[in-house]
């Protein structure tokens, strides 16, 4: 019997070139986040409140897509992982990192929760195995600190909003590993279904002890509707999707784009100002990724 062909470079670095652009959707979806969730809160409702509609309405839409292609949800120790991955991982470091903005500045929880791409590469060699290359050091490092200049050097709160801010960073760093063990053994949209039913479970339970507080008017809906479409369902199914073409440390890398983004966004729309060391900030994400694409190749 002849052996299969072994797939070929190009065919491999095409796959390759995918991941990076699913990654960087993901991530444009991710940083536009912060955008509705400011317009939401204009309307009268609050971070708890939003992150409760936005597992819970993105459940519904990934439910009836799930019925509609009559597929099947894993079953055993695979559904008990993105059971976890829900409840524990995107519900754990949702609930760390808004909590921690209540005890420290947003740039504080902003630059160490930015700090997940050096975790998840030190967290790949250790339990992946995986080789890290000088190309890979010298894009984090760019992606680090551009992720720094974007952000800003601001410095301020009490202990426990440094403490979730690290809890937040760790718990994403753990969800991006064991997303990129388990998701090539099943269905991205099905075990995508799975996490966000499961989170909303977490946030309706914790709406049911402390109750809810809606937005007012079309507008404030449709902000919810942003983050509920482009920033969940868009963004998570994207993001997994690039995880299993370029694994997790390239797909946490590139992830550093999320907050050029929201700055590009918030100047857009309400007017902030862009800096030349967030210009700068940019260029060097943009290089980081492009060292990542050309590695790639």
């Amino acid at each position: 019997m002849m052996n299969k062909p072994a797939s070929s470079p190009s065919k491999f670095s095409k796959q390759r070139g995918v991941g990076i652009i699913l990654i960087l959707i993901s991530a444009a979806a991710f940083g536009a986040m912060p955008i509705f969730a400011n317009y939401a809160y204009s309307y009268g409702t609050e971070p708890i409140t939003v992150l409760f509609l936005r597992f819970l309405l993105s459940s519904i839409i990934m439910l009836m897509c799930h019925f509609i292609r009559k597929a099947r949800f894993p079953r055993g120790k695979i559904l008990l992982a993105f059971i976890l991955m829900g409840a524990v991982g995107y519900a754990g470091q949702s609930f760390s990192y808004f909590t921690a903005l209540l005890y420290a500045s947003s740039g504080t929880v902003a630059i160490i929760f930015y700090l997940y791409p050096a975790l998840v590469t030190v967290l790949s060699i250790l339990f992946l195995r995986q080789r890290i290359f000088a190309i890979e050091i010298t894009a984090l490092v760019l992606a680090l600190t551009g992720t720094l200049c974007v952000i800003g050097l601001e410095f301020g709160g009490k202990p426990l909003g440094v403490i979730l801010g690290i809890t937040a960073a760790m718990i994403y760093s753990v969800y991006i590993i064991t997303g990129s063990k388990i998701m090539p053994k099943t269905d991205v949209m099905t075990s995508s279904t799975i996490i966000m039913m499961s989170a909303g479970v977490v946030y309706t339970l914790a709406i049911l002890v402390r109750g809810a507080h809606f937005p007012s008017g079309l507008s404030g809906w449709g902000a919810i509707g942003g983050i509920v479409v482009v920033s969940t369902v868009i963004a998570i199914v994207t993001f997994f999707e690039g995880l299993k073409r370029i694994g997790p440390v390239h797909s946490s890398m590139l992830s550093t784009l999320e907050p050029v983004v929201t700055v590009v966004l918030a100047w857009v729309f309400f007017n902030e100002g862009l800096t030349p060391l967030k210009f700068l900030g940019g260029a060097l994400i943009l290089v980081a990724g492009i060292l990542l694409a050309r590695k790639s190749s």
